[in-house]
């Protein structure tokens, strides 16, 4: 299959939105999905909940979990919500490699100039990829990230980020040659209310949100869209740099010689659209 190179790093468990984007990605004609990686406490269990979305869809992808706890502190992150129930329901794998980091440094080098990194997490295990394996920065094609507030204010900092913001401070300062970042400023308009995603999802989707919504509400696509914006003008942008606080609130620079691309719009219905012609 051709198509772009993507590595997906991943908290699939708790919000449904990743396992969404898992989903999409893996019905996305134009991706390659090369691997993923899971991050925060319950990794083996995110990463059995990924191989649940795969096997559903009929293919075999190369799961490592990864870091547990972030680079500093306690992690904020509680781990995936009733996995062992939604596991029981359907197939997946229960054994995986370990090595998560040197899964996608390899993975990186062995396509020079050619992958995408999402990441739709706390940045642990992309921190940690950058400070242990340096040369892989210069290396990806891009890095896509869901994460960070940078045009709004908010009464405390955006949940990816502020989950492990030593991380994010080393990938916000290693020099790849693009870095999106698709932030709270956007991602929070696009939504379904539970009436309308129980009208438009069934099968798996469906039983994986249901720890969801006896918590919320609504599932906001905060990473399907950041996933999107690879296939579909969705997003107006703005460069620039962005640095972060020891509490995990994002600053953004307007630089137009920037390297970091921050979404600043989005076409909401256009988003939807796209979803829904591939799923």
């Amino acid at each position: 299959m051709a198509g772009v190179k993507i590595l997906l790093d991943t908290d699939l468990g708790n919000d449904i939105d990743d396992a969404i984007t898992l989903s999409y990605l893996l019905k996305q004609p134009d991706c390659e999905l090369l691997g993923i990686t899971t991050v925060t406490p319950g990794a083996v269990d995110r990463a059995k909940l990924a191989s649940a979305v795969c096997a559903d869809l009929g293919r075999t992808v190369p799961i490592r979990p990864g870091a547990e706890l972030p680079l500093a502190g306690e992690p904020l992150q509680e781990p995936p919500f009733s996995a062992a129930e939604l596991l029981s329901r359907w197939p997946h794998e229960t054994a995986f490699p370990s090595g998560a980091v040197p899964f996608l440094a390899e993975a990186i080098l062995a396509h020079p100039g050619e992958v995408t990194l999402i990441a739709i997490g706390p940045l642990t295990n992309v921190g940690r990829l950058l400070r242990d394996h340096p040369e892989t920065a210069s290396q990806l094609k891009s890095l896509v990230l869901m994460g960070g507030r940078f045009f709004t204010g908010g009464e405390t900092a955006e949940w990816n980020i502020r989950n492990d913001p030593a991380a994010a401070a080393i990938v916000f300062a290693a020099p790849i040659p693009h870095l999106r970042a698709v932030g709270l400023d956007v991602t929070r308009s696009v939504f379904l209310t539970e009436q309308d995603f129980r009208h438009r999802f069934g099968g798996l989707l469906l039983d994986f949100s249901g720890p969801w919504f006896a918590r919320r509400d609504r599932v906001t696509f905060h990473d399907p869209l950041a996933a999107a914006t690879l296939f579909e003008p969705l997003c107006g942008y703005q460069k620039g740099s962005i640095t972060v606080e020891e509490d995990g609130t994002t600053k953004f620079t307007a630089d137009p010689a920037g390297t970091h691309e921050v979404a600043q719009s989005v076409a909401v219905q256009a988003f939807f659209d796209h979803y829904f012609e591939i799923a």
